[in-house]
């Protein structure tokens, strides 16, 4: 992969901050203001090692979160039934 570059579908990756999904342990967690790299074209997200230890790190510890976020669930199957 080329610098700046994607390396499923080369298309241009741009510095950005995000909230992600951050799978550890079979749990996922979601993180707010992440630095992160973005695709573009595809929406492919790229850490750098510092942050990726630093995710570790946060969902290792998850038991002391002490914010939670609901949201709406659909359920796709009874898209046809309304």
């Amino acid at each position: 992969m080329k610098e700046g570059e994607c390396e499923y579908c080369d298309g241009a990756v741009e510095p950005a901050v995000k909230r992600v999904p951050f799978r550890y342990k079979k749990e996922t967690t979601y993180i707010d203001n992440v630095p992160v790299r973005v695709c573009r074209r595809c929406g492919e997200i790229y850490y750098e090692a510092e942050v990726y230890k630093k995710l570790e790190k946060i969902a290792a510890n998850r038991q002391q979160i002490k914010s939670k976020v609901t949201f709406p669930l659909a359920d796709y199957r009874v898209a046809d039934a309304q």
